[in-house]
């Protein structure tokens, strides 16, 4: 982390959070709060981990990033 009042300290979560948002929150109408849980909950398990893909990976995502490093651990080991 760097000082205070910098920019780019949150950018990782912000970027996060705005995807979140777009693909998921803004499309959709959420009558308990309940119902909104779930809804987070299946698209970051179901989708953002295993489908999306990030830059910062690798273009990779972040089940497969998961389990590079899973079997280079095991290589080293």
């Amino acid at each position: 982390m760097s000082g205070k009042g910098n920019c780019y300290d949150n950018a990782v979560a912000e970027s996060f959070f705005k995807t979140l948002k777009t693909e998921l929150v803004y499309q959709n109408k959420y009558e308990t709060r309940d119902h909104d849980k779930k809804s987070v909950f299946e698209y970051i398990e179901t989708f953002y981990n295993t489908h999306r893909r990030h830059s910062a990976l690798g273009n990779l995502t972040i089940r497969e990033y998961q389990n590079l490093m899973s079997n280079q651990s095991k290589n080293v080991a």
